[in-house]
């Protein structure tokens, strides 16, 4: 018997090896192309049933079908939700290479961490690892198109250039300022706001559900920021104190990591000023806390970031934006806890019960 015992658990012992070194294969510090991207989307699917499902909900220019990850517990009821997206800006490779490990991470603590597993229980992960998918392929082409910026729809009548820079393309002052009409520019904003399918398909599927949203995260690079709302100058967020607070604060855990400093700001305050991004549009539509990361580096490399550098990035970034997911958590699901036994507590006291009588 105790060699049977003995046999079975070096076989389960080994298909953990096993399963361990297949894990292991994929490898979260290199950079990775669409295909390879979506295979390991389908992968974490279907090595988490019970949290993880793909959804799709929308098509690029050249008809590729958007998709995101939907990571959390199926309660049966209404949640609340998080939103992040990476790769808006195709050459900015370093923004899916820390989704990928942002969803690694949060699964991992799934499994052991109390407060992942609340937060999984009250909220879902809104996760699209590439969103500007057609720039992103077009971008691994070779070394002529690693630059590329915009998406790649075909420029208006007239124009021979391709592309429109999906970052300033969404319904929030659009058109107004630190854009272009110029089709062959970086910042050329589309024709009209919304105009660009990638655009159109987080309009949507945000949109239609912004009451659920606490967080928009949109990840970027470089300059090593934590930009708030607005882009425009004259325009402030009604919530600005508490972002900047936020902010600072998941600057301050990013600082711990590895000791990089984040600036946190308005993008006029320390970039530039912009309008028609995704990260004012979220705040205008009611979604309370909402943040553009521009990672590493501040020049030296700029786009093209060093592999080696993939892994401490990521690493400064998720204790940056679990401090930003926390807050807003702690926020809405802890007052409402304190409601709860305050209430109870004045009920008990109403009925003659205290302190001194429990005990």
């Amino acid at each position: 018997m105790l060699n049977s015992v003995g046999l079975s658990l070096v076989v389960l012992l080994s298909a953990v090896g096993a399963a361990t070194v297949e894990r292991a294969e994929y490898d979260y510090f290199k950079y990775h192309p669409m295909p390879e991207i979506t295979n390991w989307m389908n992968q974490v699917a279907t090595d988490y049933p019970d949290v993880v499902s793909v959804v799709e909900y929308g098509q690029t220019y050249e008809k590729r079908v958007i998709r995101l990850l939907k990571i959390g517990v199926n309660t049966g009821e209404k949640k609340k939700a998080i939103w992040m997206d990476c790769g808006i800006h195709s050459r900015e490779w370093i923004a899916p290479a820390f989704c990928q490990y942002f969803v690694r991470e949060i699964l991992q603590a799934y499994k052991s961490d109390p407060k992942m597993q609340q937060m999984m229980q009250n909220m879902d992960f809104y996760i699209t690892p590439v969103l500007n998918m057609d720039g992103y392929i077009y971008s691994w082409k070779n070394n002529t198109t690693r630059l590329w910026r915009k998406n790649r729809s075909p420029g208006p009548a007239g124009c021979t250039c391709h592309g429109t820079d999906l970052n300033r393309n969404f319904e929030a002052n659009w058109g107004t300022i630190g854009i272009s009409f110029n089709c062959c520019s970086n910042i050329y904003c589309g024709s009209q706001a919304a105009s660009e399918p990638e655009a159109q398909a987080v309009t949507y599927f945000v949109g239609s559900r912004k009451e659920d949203f606490l967080c928009f995260l949109t990840i970027h690079s470089y300059g090593q920021l934590l930009l708030v709302p607005y882009g425009h100058p004259n325009f402030t967020a009604s919530n600005y104190d508490e972002l900047m607070k936020v902010g600072l604060g998941a600057a301050d855990a990013i600082r711990s990591v590895h000791g990089m400093n984040y600036t946190v700001g308005t993008s006029p305050d320390v970039l530039y000023a912009n309008s028609g991004s995704s990260r004012d549009w979220a705040r205008m539509q009611g979604i309370p806390f909402s943040f553009t990361f521009e990672l590493r580096d501040k020049g030296e490399f700029g786009f093209k970031l060093p592999e080696d550098q993939i892994q401490p990035t990521c690493e400064e970034a998720y204790s940056g934006a679990l401090h930003i997911i926390t807050y807003a958590h702690d926020k809405t699901f802890s007052g409402a806890v304190a409601t709860a036994a305050a209430t109870l507590w004045t009920l008990l006291l109403a009925a003659g019960v205290t302190s001194a009588n429990l005990m």
